[in-house]
């Protein structure tokens, strides 16, 4: 009851990535495999390093991590907008809305942290090999996750309170495929200037001060990469790093474009198409970044295989 009184609109339409009947079933199509590889991809990796010991090391304890959030933060979101593209009208209450909003902002602020660690623990583990096993103990790591989340929990409490102060009296279409903050700016009848620089402070915290530490650590990182000897090693090294800072720009130069700007119309129309990137498209190719082109991972998972294959032998012969 206190949600529906806190506004006139008790649900909400939402209008989806585009409103063009010829492309629904291709972009039904489209994102469906992109949400199974994104599923399967995840939750592959989660598999395999809880059934592997040799990948229980801070940097798979880390992936882990960003694994689990990828795959719980594109659940909140991608069976509403798979939805868009079948219905004709797609309804979500004000509540569940509100909770779509909360535990998108948790996951995705949250993320932004883990990638901020990993960056920390690849700086750690190629500047300061020596001290690696006391820099990155069990305890902080867990610390460092545990503060991560926090930080997640922090910014979606702030987000969501915010939102829930504004008054919906007008129209209900939200012009985009899932509840976000800048497409509600657009139909609240009141103010949004407190929760506008809410926003500007609070994403701006959450995008900067990461980036900079992460694209500080790989500057580093890529200082000593020049200083190896080995033309192969250091060819090795610098694959690896970038692929992982084209990961990174993806997700944080996206997630720039559509926060850290005054909201209007218009710019909700192009910021739909930017929100793919770090929606959709992100959380599908981490696993192939981070996880799937790794050595240890791919001996790992022929382990898994291998295991699985003579257990069920054994269960044939039996």
């Amino acid at each position: 009851m206190a949600l529906e009184n806190a506004s006139s609109v008790t649900e909400f339409i939402l209008a989806g990535l585009t409103d063009k009947p010829e492309l629904q079933i291709p972009l039904f199509l489209l994102f469906t495999g992109t949400y199974v590889i994104t599923v399967v991809g995840n939750l592959g990796f989660i598999i395999i390093i809880r059934m592997n010991s040799q990948l229980h090391t801070p940097m798979y304890y880390f992936l882990f991590n960003l694994s689990f959030i990828d795959l719980c933060y594109t659940s909140v979101f991608t069976p509403k907008m798979l939805m868009n593209f079948v219905l004709k009208k797609n309804m979500i209450s004000y509540s569940g809305c509100m909770a779509q909003l909360y535990f998108f902002c948790f996951f995705v602020i949250s993320e932004c942290y883990v990638l901020t660690i990993m960056a920390y623990d690849r700086y750690v583990a190629i500047c300061c090999p020596l001290l690696y096993n006391v820099i990155m103990s069990n305890q902080v790591c867990s610390q460092l996750l545990f503060g991560s989340y926090i930080m997640g929990f922090a910014g979606a409490m702030a987000h969501t309170g915010c939102m829930l102060r504004l008054s919906f009296c007008d129209t209900n279409i939200i012009n985009h495929y899932m509840c976000d903050i800048v497409p509600l700016f657009q139909l609240s009848c009141t103010s949004t200037y407190v929760n506008e620089l809410v926003v500007f402070i609070v994403v701006g915290t959450n995008i900067i001060v990461p980036s900079v530490t992460i694209f500080t650590s790989y500057s580093l990182i890529l200082s000593s990469i020049w200083r190896i000897n080995s033309t192969e090693g250091r060819s090795k090294a610098f694959s690896t790093c970038s692929s992982h800072i084209i990961a990174v720009a993806l997700f944080f130069g996206s997630a720039s474009f559509m926060y850290l700007k005054p909201s209007s119309s218009g710019s909700v129309d192009q910021s739909k198409v930017s929100s793919i990137f770090y929606t959709n498209v992100g959380p599908m190719l981490n696993p192939l970044i981070y996880s799937w082109r790794n050595k240890d991972v791919q001996i790992a998972l022929g382990k898994t295989l291998r295991r699985r294959m003579f257990s069920r032998m054994g269960t044939g012969f039996k």
